[in-house]
């Protein structure tokens, strides 16, 4: 079997507010093997990027972690100090984020900035620029050397995206975090972005962590797919099983309302009808029951995240027996 790198375990994580403690995460379990790319899916609010920032503990100062564990190769991170994560930020776990615009300094050059990178290695300057421009080259960017000495501004949009992407694998990283790579960008930009990082990851055999709201490229990249909602994990399994065969309402709303599965012109697109509950204050029984179509009154208990088959899970008791009434 293919080793298990990071495991999330029942993890749950608050904020404190002054309205009482927000539930940003409640009980979310899921792995990630090596050389696997898993895809966290949701709409805003689902709690995607508060569960990045408590892997790599880069969190709020009024963040609790109330309960569970982040287990990479076996040890819990949540009990790990700063100095322990800030040896693991970067070599171990690398993480893309979302803007490109927003990644690098303006004020210095690309190179100085992979040099900068390179500080745990040992590595004379002339080498680790080399290094630098051998990452650009792996990503596309032309002339890297002579690019190396130009500033962000002097690249478009995808270019520092591609950058990016190259100062994150720069280290060799054993797990790989994409915080919507692709969202700032246009569709012909995401889709040379996503194919380069597919073969990078491919080339270097690492795990992915990839968050995205867009299904398209959730369905074209990953081998597995978790889907959240409001805090909690309502579906996860096989990126086929998912879009074929998707057990929970949450899920087929989220594929119907994909412009790619549109199949006939019309004035309204599909949505999801309601709100997404407040988690200061969260509804009893199914998270998902005030917008559910097929909701009963068994919704009034929370559902367990059950097995349905070989690694397909989903909260919800139209999967049980007895159904929803």
């Amino acid at each position: 079997m293919t080793e298990t790198l990071l495991e999330i375990d029942n993890l749950g994580v608050d904020y404190e507010t002054a309205r009482g403690d927000l539930k940003a995460l409640r009980d979310i379990s899921f792995d990630v093997k090596k050389g696997e790319i898993v895809g966290i899916v949701g709409e805003s609010g689902c709690g995607k990027s508060t569960l990045i920032s408590s892997i790599l503990k880069l969190t709020a100062p009024n963040t609790r972690f109330r309960n569970g564990e982040v287990r990479f190769k076996g040890q819990d991170l949540l009990q790990n100090n700063e100095r322990q994560m800030r040896s693991l930020r970067g070599s171990d776990i690398s993480i893309i984020f979302q803007d490109p615009m927003q990644t690098h300094n303006p004020v210095l050059s690309i190179g100085a900035q992979m040099v900068d990178i390179q500080h745990r290695s040992k590595a004379a300057k002339a080498d680790k620029r080399a290094t630098a421009a051998k990452m650009l080259a792996a990503v596309g960017i032309p002339d890297p050397e002579a690019r190396l000495d130009q500033f962000p501004h002097e690249f478009s949009g995808g270019m520092r995206q591609r950058i990016a992407i190259a100062m994150a694998l720069m280290s060799e990283p054993d797990l790989l975090i994409a915080d919507e790579p692709t969202t700032a960008l246009d569709a012909t930009l995401e889709v040379q972005i996503i194919e380069r990082l597919h073969e990078l990851q491919r080339e270097m055999h690492c795990a992915v962590l990839f968050i995205s709201h867009h299904l398209g490229v959730i369905a074209e990249l990953c081998d597995r797919v978790v889907v959240m909602y409001a805090g909690a994990v309502v579906e996860s399994g096989d990126v086929r099983a998912i879009f074929h065969d998707p057990k929970h309402p949450y899920t087929r709303r989220l594929i119907d309302c994909d412009p790619g599965h549109i199949k006939e012109r019309a004035r309204v697109l599909p949505t999801i009808p309601g709100e997404v509950p407040d988690l200061a204050n969260l509804p009893t029984g199914c998270i998902f029951r005030d917008r559910c179509e097929q909701a009963g009154p068994r919704c009034a208990a929370v559902p367990p995240l059950a097995g349905i088959a070989d690694g397909h899970n989903a909260a919800c008791w139209l999967n049980h027996k007895g159904g929803v009434s």
